[in-house]
């Protein structure tokens, strides 16, 4: 068995499977596109998960990749464990082949051991398999054709060796592949009651797709038999490298000595580096494929990663802000297999910078309180209020809390925590999730029926008022306050689209609504009555339709826009925020860098082609699970009903949307964008608008350019070339007066010459030089220099009420005189500060009153240092 590298081992499992015919694909994105129920990729399988459920069809049937999977949060939740074992991760790389209706079990089986001891020449006395008790045929291949002696050979009666994508669907036996370490290790075969023990391993998973599950439990051969199969790469590394721990193969000893590094820790061994080390390749990797921290879904989980990779850093005594440093070395060890490393390294260590920054501003703190927390406690269990205020009030992921408490042989109250959770979420649920202030302190058990997707006015009842957030029976004249109807077509605002405004119709007057909210189930409309309203008036609710049919186009319109983003700048783009009002749409999304002019101009050229197609919206009803089979984008992380409305554009987007949108796209007119900025690391924004909005834009901006041109006495057509000419000749005559300045500055500063004093043998240069501009002072000082040989210079000159200062040094003379602090120290008499090299430095200040005193006091602070 010869020694490889990681790096080795990944391209030669490629390597082999690519001279078997099998297509080579890159790894696909932590975040799964085609499945949003999905939290991260967490196998390699699953960016062909369509293509064996029949769903997609490739160019190939046959492919292998090495696929990055992160396994933190939800089902596979592994992060409490990580760095305390030697096989837990929250990123792993999985090497796959897989085969489409094309081979089966016995080129599965001949390829998985040829590799193995062909290629990586393991010994195959240390290789034993396991295969389902009643999967005959795969027993015999390894059996009768590899030539595995039976006793290596163990039949599985559990689920461990028969894998199901669901309750229904495609499935099958596995084999799996075990790796003998040796008898100075505990443990025993897979099936025995020793199988915990470390001593056998598991390395390799052939999934054999072979039936098709039905709902009452029957199985029939599937027509088209698949394989899937997975390696994990850190772990077929350690038996390469000859170690026990995957923590002990050469990438992680480079992250790990890194860490050690940048936290100034000495004992290598420390658990706390092993965290670090592996937490720093799942945080990259997520910010990488458009992850950002978030209290929410993914966000979330990334978040935590990093918050219990600072508290690591911080254990080992870290000083400064240290987890961003490590992305260099991450990108040194997997850069040439991962580009992305190199590619976005810059946005990854950005948002990794931020984010620790703001928890390190908490976390000792956090820590403090945690520490009183348990001196109090005379068990071994944390309770679950106390670890529910270190997450409300501090930002302590409850799981960081348990590291902690296990670092002290405690547990934490799980239960307790979930209760308090449960509470809080109650409580945030009565206020209503998109309520104003006011909402906040109300409570309503009513219900709204909505009526308006189908129409603009409506009769309803006044089933509840309120006045100055308390509960009353009527409204007077004058009086602002909320009515709640049994039924209304006025839109409550959520989901990002504003609240419906108009009017509520009774005999005795006019309620004016200038919002709509949601007060848990019960819509709220806010306004102001002229008259007077009372509890069970009937009245006639008509809402503002010419501000609806406007909403209405934004609405819809980010829909295209959303599809748009993702069809141009890549899949990982993901809905952060929208604001829906009738003047306009705002969108924020996930992205790593502002969009280029270029691409804007694509998408929305997009967005109009579709709105010229005019196709036909379709909403419809359906259960969550087939609407997500269907292809609807979810939000993932927003809890939805078990029944949900489905949006689609012909075949360009579909979504889960509950808003208001235009029958027919043509309804729209136009789509225009106005503004893209960033708000936030890895957050873009967009702001658009649409219909006669879009064509006010288009004016303004052409009168705007009809104005330019008139000013350059051009057209519009050559607005730009004249206007660039024009800025190219006030550069050239800008950089001439420049010249002339620099030059006038040289006259004056060789006038200077005769002012040299010496001081201890030492040239010293002490001016005031009004009428220079400041601009020129440096251009004048290296000139000064050059003439003097070697001395100090310092000079000022006050502008107005702003004063600047110079100095500088001979580099002969850097040694005894620092020209940064020499001007930090006359750049504090005058209200200022300043600094620069030793041998140049520039302050400013806001009191020229004191520029004669500053300028006498550098005599003597040259004194003192000669």
């Amino acid at each position: 068995m010869q020694h490889m590298t990681t790096a080795q081992i990944r391209q030669a499992f490629l390597d082999y499977f690519s001279s078997k015919q099998h297509q080579a694909i890159a790894s696909s994105s932590l975040v799964p596109g085609n499945d949003p129920t999905l939290l991260f990729t967490n196998a390699g399988m699953v960016q062909f998960k369509d293509v064996f459920l029949g769903a997609d069809k490739r160019p190939y049937t046959r492919a292998t990749s090495s696929q990055r999977c992160v396994r933190a949060g939800g089902k596979h939740n592994d992060l409490e464990n990580v760095g305390y074992t030697a096989r837990h991760h929250t990123f792993f790389e999985m090497l796959g082949n897989f085969s489409f209706g094309d081979y089966f079990k016995e080129d599965a089986i001949k390829f998985a051991w040829e590799f193995l001891t062909t290629v990586l020449k393991l010994p195959t006395e240390k290789l034993l398999v396991t295969v389902y008790h009643t999967d005959d045929e795969a027993f015999d291949i390894w059996h009768k054709q590899v030539g595995l002696p039976a006793d290596r050979i163990i039949r599985i009666t559990t689920t461990d060796n028969f894998w199901s994508m669901g309750d229904t669907g495609p499935c099958g036996p596995c084999s799996e592949i075990f790796y003998d370490h040796g008898d100075d290790i505990w443990g025993g075969p897979p099936g025995s009651a020793e199988e915990d023990g470390d001593r056998f391993i598991e390395i390799w998973n052939l999934v054999f797709m072979q039936f098709n599950r039905h709902a009452d439990g029957s199985m029939e051969p599937l027509p088209k038999q698949s394989v899937d199969t997975g390696m994990g790469l850190e772990r077929i590394s350690a038996i390469m490298q000859g170690v026990h721990s995957n923590y002990e193969i050469d990438i992680f000893q480079g992250l790990i000595r890194a860490a050690a590094d940048v936290t100034n820790a000495q004992d290598l061994e420390d658990k706390s580096l092993r965290v670090i080390a592996d937490h720093i390749r799942s945080c990259a990797f997520l910010i990488a494929d458009g992850v950002m921290p978030s209290n929410e879904g993914r966000g979330y989980v990334l978040r935590r990663i990093i918050r219990r990779a600072v508290r690591h850093g911080n254990k080992l005594g870290a000083k400064d802000n240290f987890f961003h440093k490590l992305v260099g070395a991450l990108a040194e060890q997997m850069g040439d297999a991962y580009q992305e490393l190199y590619k976005q390294r810059e946005i990854i260590e950005k948002v990794l910078r931020i984010e620790e920054e703001q928890f390190s501003k908490t976390l000792e703190r956090g820590l403090a309180i945690l520490e009183d927390g348990l001196k109090d406690i005379t068990g071994d269990v944390i309770p679950g209020d106390v670890v529910f205020k270190l997450y409300d009030t501090y930002g302590f992921p409850a799981d960081l809390t348990a590291d902690v408490a296990r670092e002290r042989f405690m547990t934490i109250d799980e239960p307790g925590f979930q209760a308090c959770m449960a509470a809080q979420r109650k409580m945030a649920q009565q206020a209503g999730k998109f309520g104003t202030d006011y909402n906040e302190q109300l409570k309503s058990d009513k219900h709204t029926d909505f009526k308006g997707y189908e129409h603009e006015h409506f009769s309803g009842t006044v089933i509840e008022l309120f006045f100055e957030g308390q509960s009353v029976n009527s409204l007077a004249d004058g009086q602002k306050g909320i009515v709640v109807l049994d039924r209304t077509p006025f839109y409550a605002e959520s989901g990002g689209q504003a609240g419906d405004k108009g009017i509520l119709k009774i005999a005795g007057g006019e309620f004016s609504v200038y919002n709509t909210t949601k007060l848990g189930n019960a819509f709220a409309h806010t306004g102001v009555i002229q008259g007077q309203i009372a509890l069970n008036d009937r009245v006639d609710a008509q809402i503002d339709t010419t501000r609806r049919d406007n909403i209405r186009k934004n609405h819809t319109a980010t829909h295209l826009l959303h599809e748009a983003l993702r069809q141009v700048l890549g899949e990982h783009v993901g809905q952060k925020g929208s604001l829906v009002e009738s003047e306009r749409l705002r969108f924020d999304f996930s992205h790593f860098e502002g969009v280029t002019k270029a691409q804007l101009i694509e998408i929305e050229l997009m967005v109009n082609a579709e709105i010229r197609r005019n196709v036909d919206l379709q909403t419809e009803l359906m259960q969550i699970d087939d609407a997500k089979a269907k292809g609807a984008m979810a939000l993932f992380g927003e809890k939805y009903d078990d029944e949900v409305r489905v949006v689609s554009i012909g075949e360009f987007s579909i979504e889960l949307c509950g808003g208001t949108h235009v029958k027919r796209l043509g309804d729209i007119g136009l789509f225009k964008i106005v503004s893209e900025s960033g708000i936030a690391a890895g957050i873009r924004r967009i702001e658009a608008v649409t219909g006669a909005a879009a064509i006010e834009v288009m004016h303004h901006q052409a009168e705007v350019l009809n104005h330019i041109a008139a000013l350059v006495k051009s057209d519009a057509n050559s607005a730009v070339e004249k206007v660039t000419a024009l800025v190219e000749r006030t550069k050239g005559l800008e950089k001439e007066i420049n010249q002339l300045n620099d030059k006038l500055a040289s006259a004056a500063g060789a006038g200077l010459l005769d002012s040299v004093i010496e001081i201890a043998g030492v040239k010293v240069l002490i001016a005031n030089v009004a009428g220079t501009e400041s601009k020129a002072l440096r251009g004048m000082v290296d000139d000064l220099k050059n003439k003097l040989g070697s001395g100090v210079i310092a000079l000022g000159v006050a502008e107005g009420d702003k004063v600047s200062l110079i100095t500088g040094v001979t580099k002969d003379l850097t040694g005894k005189f620092k020209a940064g602090e020499l001007v930090n120290f006359m750049a504090q008499q005058v209200g200022g500060k300043g600094g620069g090299r030793p041998d140049m430095a520039q302050a400013g200040g806001s009191e020229p009153e004191h520029l004669a005193s500053a300028l006498d006091s550098v005599a003597a602070w040259i004194s003192e240092r000669v």
